[in-house]
Order: C-alpha cells, then sequence, then structure tokens
C-alpha cells in the first residue's frame, strides 16, 4: 500500500477490503477522495487504470 498511488493526481489511496485470504486481498477497492474515483480490486489485481481508459 505505501507504493500505490493514484494514477491521475498521486494521491493516498484508500484500501476497502472485500475477501482476503492468508496471503492476499481477492476483492475490494483503492478509493482516492481527492479526485473521487474507487478503483476495483478484482482476483488479487488492482485495476488502477484512469476512469476515462477503462
Amino acid at each position: 500500500m505505501e507504493i500505490l498511488a493514484c494514477p491521475v493526481c498521486k494521491g493516498e489511496l484508500e484500501l476497502s477490503v472485500g475477501e482476503e485470504n492468508e496471503q492476499e486481498i481477492v476483492t475490494g477497492s483503492l478509493y482516492c477522495r481527492r479526485c473521487d474515483v474507487s478503483y476495483p480490486i478484482v482476483d488479487t489485481i488492482p485495476n488502477l487504470l484512469p476512469p476515462d481508459q477503462r
């Protein structure tokens, strides 16, 4: 989490966990307060594409 940043404004991302196992987060989201954008985490992979490129 310390190395992740919003791809649009480089702001801090807040983690919301939906499901996790012993080693990693399976589903959830990363939220940027500055941009008011949520980036989904699906099957352990965060989708950090800016909203206009999804």
